[in-house]
């Protein structure tokens, strides 16, 4: 019998041979896939963690939930070794560099559709505006730089990254486990009296849930009811968002007409080293802050307090502003001067292209 050549082949073995390789192509991507989701979660029995049932004891006292709903719950939680990975510090430290930074969040696509959603939801930033005293542009620029006004909550199981970090946070660093096993309480209370389910909810690595990222004890201590339907939804909610954002700066003192950042410059720098000591804090007058070589570009209340910031960028010259008040009322969003400036550079950005085309 003749052995059949390449071009001899009957349409059947042909086709077989096609389905045949096409099934092995389909079985080594599904491998590879279960490999790669293997790598991401790990099963590891978080009831049966030491502070587990304590926990658990805890959200019945307070609660009400019963010790064996929380237990069962974590017993389906998740390791995340990615989250692990994220809350360490890097293997090389890298130089901070304000230039970075900014360039992530001040720039066009997020001033385009910042413009956006402010018009899309005028009447409720002007409600929350005059209620709460809080720039209608502050507010977007908050949601603009925590999720790009709802495009991006996160895609973490919730559940998940707090049971991660409050039962497995990495060694070798400040400790923060009891900080997220706080979380972890907050979030399952939350979902018991929102009806949120708890294995559903997503967020980032950390936690943090909702177009404004609010952790769950913020969202407990903070959310608002904007549109008074009796449930706070911070996840479709835009007036819900929008109310809750503006409610944390109001609660944590925002002040109307008080300064956010005023740009300097820095005629002589004998004083740095004392006026940069309080970091964040308002601390120097105006006038204290002129007769130390920082001059204002910006107005300013006379008896108000300023902190002088610095932004460093890398290896070249650093650049500074004045944080007043508000300024540090933004960074108990996020305690960082990186993100203070940028939401309130964002927020000018928005407000200078909005009167534009307005």
């Amino acid at each position: 019998m003749t052995t059949p050549t390449p071009d001899m082949l009957t349409p059947f073995v042909t086709t077989h041979r096609i389905l045949t390789s096409f099934a092995s192509i389909l079985i080594s991507t599904a491998l590879c896939t279960q490999a790669v989701h293997a790598q991401d979660t790990q099963k590891v029995d978080f009831a049966a963690h030491r502070n587990a049932t304590a926990l658990a004891e805890r959200l019945q006292a307070k609660e009400g939930i019963p010790s064996s709903t929380t237990l069962s719950l974590l017993k389906q939680a998740e390791l995340l070794p990615q989250v692990v990975k994220a809350v360490m510090p890097p293997k090389t430290k890298g130089v901070r560099n304000w230039d970075t930074y900014r360039s992530r969040f001040v720039e066009p696509y997020r001033i385009r559709k910042g413009v956006e959603f402010w018009d899309a939801n005028l009447d409720t930033l002007k409600e929350a505006e005059a209620k709460y005293g809080i720039p209608q542009e502050v507010i977007v620029a908050i949601i603009g730089v925590e999720t790009i006004y709802g495009q991006h909550i996160g895609n973490y199981r919730v559940l998940d990254s707090l049971a991660t970090l409050a039962f497995a946070y990495p060694e070798g660093q400040k400790d923060r486990s009891e900080f997220f096993l706080s979380e972890l309480e907050a979030f399952i209370a939350l979902c018991n009296r929102t009806h949120l389910d708890a294995l559903e909810v997503k967020g980032s690595y950390a936690g943090a849930i909702g177009l404004g990222q609010f952790m769950p004890s913020s969202w407990t201590a903070y959310a608002v009811d904007g549109d008074a339907d009796g449930i706070v939804d911070l996840f479709h909610s835009r007036r819900d968002a929008i109310f809750s954002v503006a409610n944390f700066l109001k609660v944590h003192g925002w002040e109307t007409g008080k300064a956010t950042r005023v740009l300097v410059d820095i005629e002589h720098a004998d004083n740095l080293k004392e006026l940069l000591a309080p970091d964040i804090v308002p601390t120097f007058t105006p006038a204290v802050m002129q007769q130390k070589g920082v001059k204002l570009k910006g107005e300013t209340l006379p008896d108000e307090k300023l902190a002088l910031i610095e932004l460093v960028r890398g290896d070249a010259e650093p650049a500074f502003v004045a944080g007043g008040h508000n300024f540090y009322v933004v960074t108990r969003y996020n305690r960082s001067s990186f993100y203070a400036n940028a939401v309130l550079e964002l927020s000018e950005a928005l407000k200078l292209r909005r009167d534009m085309l307005n």
